[in-house]
């Protein structure tokens, strides 16, 4: 069972702050994010005479109700709603997206001038998109520092030469990231392709997406987020809410038929690592992750999703007609309510004992293994105030240079206290293990020393990743080949505050000879 170990407290409000136990409970039907629609075609960047689908998406400001009994939250989405529409495309199929910044020009929530990217020689309100788990030029994957302000746009080629999965699109600007992911700008993006059609999973309105997060109100319904003591500096290394949206709405039902639905569940969070059961005991079985299906269904009690992590889920509900099903997360906290009707229906969906090969990357295969560091600095008073990627600043010369198609094995090594979610950008990767390891001594002496055998990754996580839960006090390791494009992505733990304050590192694909 993964440990979420924390040796910080997120800073107590200052103002008060809404309860959400004081609300009536699934008064609120589950929106289902509406699919955005391309309306015309333009010329591919792979050649004038292919014309491709274009869309177009633009960051607003907008109210909305999050549950019946508060007043309506200013919040910034995609098109006017958080979570945004979602993109929907088959695999091999290029597309094009125009992100447009209409924004206001003034942020509602505290800047920290002191973080670098985030100086007051810089616009407050900016913003730059990452389709997080694309295969992507590097040009079109949304590099923290390509931002751009309010009457700006920017157009991202997706060539989307990938297998079928649930990936998704947020904010990813340098300094405030944070910030921008919190006011609401995410989105999903659904790759499909015929493997994953034959299978004949749950689909249309039994393929239900469920984007989770977590967010704190005030008493006028208005987001919140907290600060650090020090006003000149209100950067927390943390953020934790105490109100659980899901698809922008707390404490949602959903009607469902005795019968197999299938979610598409992120955990779009800043920082909260949620454990997902059902009040009845009920088994989910898990036939997806991050990058796409798994080789066959897993059968669980609970799911763990770290920040930007996905689990595809199959839910049965034939044996539970007329039920009311409560799906919680830590401490029995509700989330949303499932209520299934009495009504007698056919299901013709399959789960299938077999879902999708997922071939393991040799060992044999490496050219470079690196251990890098996931550590952090402290102040006098022990508190955090940077935490760092291989002791390395955003801004030092790039140290992870691999080369294009080449395999490599990155051994994440982890002095803090924290559960650090790392992301990679462009490449999809397998856990080889996770090791306990002498953190002291690695961190004070260089010495590495392992303290019993490794350990294989979880049932859920054995197919295709891009984020991995690198354990405190852990190696984890990592195997991945670096196909696609050349060029600069990045790297970073997806816990935002400290991918906002220096836990984001680029690295160079560098073009074979």
């Amino acid at each position: 069972m993964m440990p979420q170990v924390t040796h910080r407290v997120p800073p107590k409000p200052v103002r008060p702050v809404l309860d959400p136990s004081t609300l009536a409970a699934f008064v609120d039907t589950l929106p289902i994010p509406g699919i955005v629609r391309s309306t015309e075609l333009r010329p591919s960047p792979d050649g004038p005479k292919l014309r491709i689908p274009y869309y177009r998406l633009a960051m607003r400001q907008f109210q909305a109700k999050i549950h019946r009994d508060m007043k309506p939250t200013r919040l910034w989405g995609f098109g006017s709603s958080s979570p945004g529409p979602t993109l929907e495309t088959e695999s091999g199929k290029g597309m094009l997206v125009e992100w447009a910044n209409e924004l206001p020009r003034e942020h509602f929530l505290p800047i920290d001038h002191s973080i670098h990217g985030a100086e007051s020689d810089k616009p407050d309100v900016r913003s730059v998109v990452h389709l997080h788990g694309a295969k992507v030029p590097p040009e079109s994957d949304g590099y923290p520092e390509n931002w751009y302000v309010p009457g700006k746009s920017a157009t991202y080629y997706y060539p989307n030469q990938q297998d079928a999965a649930l990936l998704w699109y947020h904010d990813h600007t340098l300094g405030v990231n944070r910030l921008n992911v919190l006011a609401g700008l995410f989105g999903l993006f659904v790759v499909r392709d015929p493997v994953e059609e034959a299978l004949n999973l749950p689909r249309g309105k039994y393929e239900v997406p469920l984007v989770l997060c977590d967010r704190m109100f005030d008493l006028d319904g208005q987001l919140y987020y907290p600060v650090a003591q020090n006003s000149t500096n209100p950067w927390v290394s943390e953020f934790r809410g105490n109100a659980i949206l899901a698809n922008g709405k707390l404490l949602p039902y959903l009607d469902v038929e005795p019968r197999k639905y299938r979610f598409r569940v992120l955990n779009a969070a800043n920082g909260r690592f949620f454990r997902l059961a059902l009040t009845n005991g009920q088994t989910l079985q898990q036939i997806g992750t991050d990058q796409g299906l798994l080789p066959a269904p897993v059968a669980l009690k609970q799911v763990v999703l770290a920040p930007a992590e996905r689990a595809d889920l199959v839910l049965d509900f034939s044996d539970h007609a007329g039920e009311q099903i409560v799906l919680k997360n830590d401490f029995a906290q509700p989330v949303m309510q499932f209520r299934v009707s009495r009504t007698k229906v056919s299901d013709s969906s399959s789960l299938p004992a077999a879902l999708r090969p997922v071939p393991r990357i040799a060992e044999s295969e490496v050219v470079k293994t690196r251990d890098l560091r996931l550590g952090e600095i402290n102040d006098l008073r022990g508190e955090s105030v940077a935490v760092l990627l291989n002791d390395a600043h955003w801004n030092m010369p790039v140290t992870e240079n691999p080369v294009l198609n080449s395999v490599e094995i990155w051994n994440l090594m982890n002095v803090t206290d924290d559960v650090h979610p790392i992301h990679l950008h462009l490449v999809r990767f397998q856990i080889l293990d996770r090791r306990r390891f002498d953190a002291f001594a690695y961190q004070n002496r260089g010495v590495l020393k392992y303290w019993g055998d490794a350990i294989p990754p979880e049932p859920g996580e054995t197919g295709w990743k891009d984020t991995v839960r690198a354990d405190p006090g852990m190696v984890t390791r990592i195997i991945m080949r670096f196909e696609g494009f050349a060029g600069r992505y990045v790297w970073h733990c997806h816990i935002l505050e400290h991918e906002d304050n220096e836990m984001m590192r680029p690295y160079d694909v560098i073009a074979g000879r």
